[in-house]
Order: C-alpha cells, then sequence, then structure tokens
C-alpha cells in the first residue's frame, strides 16, 4: 500500500496504522511486571510510613495502626524473593491494603470475594435445612393458621366442588341451592356471583369439576344426573331409565334416587353415577340418551345391594363402589361382569358406608363407614384393613375423607347432635393411624372436606349452612388469599338533589289539571259517572218486555224474540191455518197418502 493512499485511508477512517503488522503481546509477562511493581510500590510505602512513625513511637506508649505491619525479616524476605523472578509463591504469602477483619476466620479452601458477612447472617443452606427439618413433620404443613367463612345458606351444606386450577368452588346443600364462588372476583364481603337450582326440589347429593374445569357434575336426590358448564348452564342431563324393565342392564338409565358420581381421571367426557336401582352407571356427555356401561353390584348370595358410593382409581382402570351391605367392590372399567377385588364385610352390614377414595399414589384406599368408623386398605390384600379408627360419629350419607397432597395425612370430619359440642376435622398419619391434628370448626357436623393440592387449602362444609376455607399465608397459593386483601365495596349511592323535592313531567302547570272551583258541581259530574258513583241501576217503570224498557236488540236471543217470535205473530184462527192445505193435499197425495197405500 502506497503512503499517499495510506494517508487518505486513514483520514477516511478516523485512525491509521494500516498494512502494519500487529505487535505480539506476552500476556503472562505483562501481568508478572505489573504485579512486581505493584508489590515494590507498597514496600516503599510502608518503609517510609514506618520512617515517620518511629520518631513518635518514643511519645506515645501504643499505636495501633490500620495497616498490617510487617517485620524486618519478611521484608527483607520479600525484596529477596522479589529480585527473583522465578519464585511465584511469594505472592501468596503477602498482604496488600487493610488487614482482614476479625470476624473471618480463614480457611483454605474458600476464597472470601466482596464485603465481610453480617455477624447474624445466616446462609440460604442452613435455612433449607431448618424448612426441610419442618417439612419432615407433617403437622406443620397443616394451613390452618388463618380461616375465611362462606355463608351458603341455613341447611346443610352437602357438597363441594373446586375446579383443577382453584379458582372456583362451588358448594351444593340440602336447600336444593348450587352456589357458585370465585376466589378472584370476590371482595372481603364473600358473597357468591351465582346462586341456582339446577334439579328443583331435589337435595344436592355430589358436586365435582371434571379434569378440565369447563363442566361440573351436579348429582342430586333425583334419578337424572346434570352436567353444568362453569357458570351453571345447562349442558347434558341423563335419561330416566324404564321402571318397568327388571333387568337394570336393559334400561337405558337409573330408575331410582341417585347417591352420588365421580369425572374420569383421565377422559374428560366420561363420568359415573351410582343409584338406589342397585347400579353403577358410566356416561358419555356427548350421548345423554343411554349409558355406556352397567356394573351390578351383587351381594354373598348374589342378590341385588344398592351402591351408596362409587370413584375411579387415580389412572381410572378400575371403579370402586361401597354398597349397603358393608362390602367394597372393585370392577376392571372395561369388564363390567364380575368384580376385579371383592371386600365382604368392609363395614357393619346396613349401614351406609359414606365415602370412598383412592390416595395420590394409587396404593391405598381410604372408606368412611356409616357405622363411624374410617379405614384404609390395601386392595392387594384386601380381606382385612391396614389401619382403622372407631368412634367416628358420621349422622350424613355423604361425610367424606380425603388425603393431604404429600399423602402422609388423612383427613375426616365429624357429626354432631343439635347443642353436643362443636363438630371436628380430624387429621390422622396414614402410617401410624395416630390422631396427630384436630380443628373445632363449628357448633355443627362437619360433612364435607377438601384438601386442593394447588392451592394448599382446606375446603369444609358443614351442618349449619357454613363452607369455611382454611390457609396460610406462607404455604398456601391464591384461593381464599385472593378476596380476603379485596376491601369490601360500598354501595353506591345515588346522587341526591339539593332541593327537598322532586319535579315531575306531570307536576308542571302545562300539564296539570285544571281544578275545580265549586265542589258542588264535580259531585254532580260524579254523581252522573256509573264508573265514580256505582249508582244502583233504577226499578223498571213503565211498558216493556222481558221486565226491562227497551233492552230488546242487546243480545241474540233477545233480538230473535223481538224480530221472529213476537213481532211476527199470526192472530188468525188456527184451524183455519191448518185446514188450508187440505185441499192440495187430497188433490197431489206426496207424503201420507202414497206411503199408506204401499
Amino acid at each position: 500500500m502506497d503512503e499517499e493512499e495510506e494517508s487518505s485511508l486513514a483520514a477516511t477512517m478516523g485512525f491509521s496504522g494500516f498494512g502494519k503488522k500487529a505487535r505480539t503481546f506476552d500476556l503472562e509477562a505483562m501481568f508478572e511486571q505489573t504485579r512486581r511493581t505493584a508489590i515494590e510500590r507498597s514496600k516503599k510505602a510502608l518503609e517510609a510510613r514506618e520512617k515517620k512513625e518511629e520518631p513518635s513511637g518514643e511519645n506515645q506508649t501504643t499505636c495501633k495502626s490500620p495497616v498490617h505491619k510487617e517485620t524486618p525479616s519478611s521484608s527483607q524476605q520479600n525484596r529477596d524473593s522479589s529480585g527473583s523472578s522465578d519464585s511465584n509463591s511469594s505472592s501468596d504469602d503477602e498482604f496488600i491494603g487493610p488487614p482482614v477483619p476479625s470476624n473471618i476466620t480463614e480457611d483454605p479452601g474458600e476464597d472470601f470475594i466482596g464485603p465481610p458477612v453480617p455477624p447474624g447472617y445466616k446462609d440460604s443452606d442452613e435455612d433449607e435445612e431448618e424448612e426441610d427439618d419442618d417439612d419432615d413433620n407433617p403437622i406443620k404443613r397443616i394451613p390452618d393458621s388463618h380461616e375465611i367463612t362462606l355463608q351458603h345458606g341455613t341447611k346443610t351444606v352437602s357438597a363441594l366442588g373446586l375446579d383443577p386450577s382453584g379458582a372456583r368452588l362451588v358448594t351444593g346443600g340440602y336447600d336444593y341451592d348450587v352456589r357458585f364462588w370465585d376466589f378472584a372476583g370476590m371482595d372481603a364481603s364473600l358473597q357468591a356471583f351465582r346462586s341456582l337450582q339446577p334439579c328443583e326440589c331435589h337435595q344436592i347429593k355430589s358436586l365435582q369439576y371434571s379434569i378440565t374445569g369447563d363442566v361440573i357434575l351436579v348429582v342430586a336426590g333425583n334419578s337424572q344426573a346434570k352436567v353444568l358448564d362453569r357458570d351453571g348452564f345447562p349442558v347434558m342431563e341423563c335419561v330416566k331409565g324404564d321402571q318397568y324393565i327388571i333387568d337394570m342392564a336393559n334400561t337405558k338409565g337409573h330408575t331410582a334416587m341417585l347417591n352420588g358420581g365421580s369425572w374420569h381421571p383421565k377422559i374428560k367426557e366420561e363420568f359415573m353415577t351410582c343409584s338406589n336401582d342397585g347400579t353403577v352407571r358410566t356416561w358419555d356427555v356427548n350421548n345423554e340418551k343411554k349409558h355406556k356401561n352397567v356394573f351390578k353390584p351383587r351381594s354373598v348370595v348374589g342378590k341385588r345391594v344398592i351402591p351408596t358410593c362409587c370413584t375411579y382409581n387415580r389412572d381410572g382402570k378400575f371403579i370402586a363402589a361401597a354398597c349397603q351391605d358393608g362390602t367394597i367392590q372393585i370392577w376392571d372399567r372395561n369388564l363390567s361382569v364380575h368384580t376385579k377385588f371383592h371386600c365382604k364385610q368392609a363395614h357393619a352390614s346396613g349401614t351406609d358406608t359414606s365415602c370412598i377414595t383412592f390416595s395420590y399414589s394409587g396404593s391405598i384406599l381410604a372408606t368412611r363407614g356409616g357405622d363411624d368408623t374410617l379405614k384404609t386398605w390395601d386392595i392387594r390384600n384386601f380381606k382385612t384393613p391396614l389401619n382403622m379408627a372407631s368412634g367416628l360419629e358420621n349422622y350424613f350419607p355423604m361425610t367424606d375423607c380425603c388425603f393431604s397432597p404429600d399423602d402422609k395425612l388423612l383427613v375426616t370430619g365429624t357429626s354432631v347432635k343439635k347443642g353436643g359440642g362443636d363438630g371436628k376435622l380430624l387429621f390422622f398419619d396414614v402410617a401410624t393411624f395416630q390422631k396427630v391434628y384436630e380443628i373445632q370448626v363449628t357448633d355443627a357436623s362437619v360433612v364435607r372436606c377438601l384438601w386442593h393440592p394447588k392451592l394448599n387449602q382446606i375446603m369444609v362444609g358443614t351442618g349449619n349452612g357454613l363452607a369455611k376455607v382454611y390457609y396460610d399465608p406462607f404455604r398456601s397459593q391464591r384461593g381464599a388469599k385472593l378476596c380476603v386483601v379485596k376491601t369490601q365495596r360500598k354501595a353506591r349511592q345515588a346522587g341526591t338533589l339539593t332541593q327537598d323535592y322532586i319535579i315531575t313531567p306531570h307536576a308542571l302547570p302545562m300539564f296539570r289539571e285544571p281544578r275545580q272551583r265549586s265542589t258542588r258541581k264535580q259531585l254532580e259530574k260524579d254523581r252522573l259517572d256509573p264508573m265514580k258513583s256505582h249508582k244502583p241501576e233504577p226499578p223498571v217503570a213503565g211498558p216493556g218486555r222481558g221486565g226491562r224498557v227497551g233492552t230488546h236488540g242487546g243480545t241474540l236471543s233477545s233480538f230473535i224474540v223481538k224480530n221472529i217470535a213476537l213481532d211476527k205473530t199470526d192472530d188468525s184462527n188456527p184451524r183455519q191455518a191448518i185446514l188450508r192445505h187440505a185441499k192440495d193435499a187430497e188433490e197431489n197425495p206426496y207424503w201420507v197418502a202414497p206411503a199408506y197405500s204401499r
């Protein structure tokens, strides 16, 4: 490249040096050189400071210097080592700058970067270890530090349902109402945003959201289950079966009162119901004309028994039902004839087993009996229960039990008679089945309980119309925490006028009726008006027909009487009127004589 071209290019680009060979730098040598100069400078500064302090040291007894002093021997040693270019180890032993604080203990394995740690600081790893210790204790995970109360009504809350995301709660009761609660849209007044009666005058037995949360299964005291959408509008209604057909497999639907229902955990269109007609039926939301399958529980001698509650297992392969004769029967979902597992004496015969549910792991089955017991089972060894708790009073056919999200606790409620104390929510350790915790809920029975795994909140339905939500502000998510923090909305007051009178259009002078100056004239007008006076009809006077004067022609009958019967009367001799036709009949016999001649 020529010098002219190079100068023009340099002027254009703004810097020069085109075409020259790049220099190579030895970085390690540069770092080493810099390090040495820094050490030498610090040594010179130290020596100069020591020389200044020597004369003043004789007069003062002690002088604390923040700078780390080195002994002459060490400084001489450092000077020697800095002279030799091969020794790198000296850099590790030397202190440059202020001394290390006393509260930091030197650890050869750790490098301290940044300012010193405050004296009361704990490492995050230590905190996590402490939290792990707390989490090992399942009682500390129970979210019961705070609660809110939702007023459903005055009668028993017999059904609870939470959608999978935990945004909406539905409650149903003995008052036939289903109420919808939206945690995100609700304020501190805790009012339901919708209330309806989907099954007219039938008590609500069960409410459950599907796995997608877009539809709700409503099971009531009638024989037809209903499916509603999220806002309460009907999606489908199961068909009613023919009650005159003996074989229940040939009827299209249930013929007696329903007892319970459940959604399939994997297939969003399928659900199941059980009824007093002795069948468990599966349905498809898209086909309301007929059930999919029928499962008929049988007693030991083969007679029909009534299923009181039913559920799917966690993967939806099995269908389990508890019956009135105390048995628990489990079928393969695709094989409806014979049971897969059968426990003959699970609970006392003749009592309504009110709940049957599987654990989240799927290996344990829990049942809440009408015989005041709570039992857990392993379906692989189904003859004897794993654990049992007795003395838990149960007066409702839908008192339920549920597992905690980590499967370590089992929760159920107890029933009380009126004035018999408080209903309790009891927590049992699944492994040992010891009662580890209890919550005094209210002075009525605890019927429904629900522990939502995502929200980590416990919903409780009681016998006096309350739905309570228990939560912990730190361990729980969303749910009740959303509506508690919102201030209660004030009712909007209409802006009132400053004057104490309101002008209506008809109060203006142009619309006002003229006032009568004399009351006598007004009374005379009112007397003539039949609507205002209610004047009775005067008695009949003068000539007339039918007891009235001038009443003819008002009705059809009076018209006929006036124009035909009375006005066109023939006053001639009746004998002459008849014989008038005698001559004609004699000459031209047409009716009578020919008939007699034949």
